[in-house]
This record gives C-alpha cells, structure tokens and sequence, in this order.
C-alpha cells in the first residue's frame, strides 16, 4: 500500500505544481499582453494547458462565476487547488502513514 500511496503523492504533487505554472503563465498574460511563449517553453506550457484545462472545464461548469457588479470572479482554479491539497491531505493521512 505504500507503494500506491508514493505514486498518488507523486501524481498529486505534479497537478498541483502545473496548477501553479498555469497560475503563473495566465497572470504573465494578463500584465503583459504581448508576451507569448516560443520553443520549448511553448512546448511545455502546452503539455501544462492540456494536463489541467479538462478539470478546470468541469468545474467552471459546475461553479458558477462569483459576480460583483459588471465583475465576475472565476473561482474554480482556486476549488481545483483546494481538491488538490485535501486530496493530498487525505493520502498523506491514510497511505502514506
């Protein structure tokens, strides 16, 4: 079992820090509207857009955005983030120990 415990660590470990690359990359894109990236940062961001856009997807479809006047906050990246680390919460609790 500790085993599997490693391995679900390790997985969670890995959506939680593309979560924080996406993070990253979309708040560069919001100050700097001309940056885009090119070679293997390209790549790379790529393969970090496809691994967490079908959760995000989910979830925007289920939580709806926050409104504040002509203003709607997207809640579901920090949900997804909050799943992430009870997840990996739970699997430290229950495999790992």
């Amino acid at each position: 079992m500790q085993a599997v415990g490693s391995f679900i660590h390790l997985v969670l470990w890995l959506a939680l820090a593309m979560l924080l690359v996406r993070f990253v990359v979309d708040w560069v894109q919001v100050f700097a509207r001309s940056w885009s990236p090119k070679g293997p940062l390209l790549v790379v961001l790529e393969a970090v857009y496809t691994v967490t856009d079908p959760p995000l997807i989910a979830l925007r479809r289920l939580i709806p955005p926050l409104r504040f006047g002509g203003i709607g906050i997207d809640l579901s990246f920090m949900v997804l983030l909050l799943i992430c680390y009870l997840l990996l919460t739970i699997n430290s609790r229950l495999l790992l120990s």
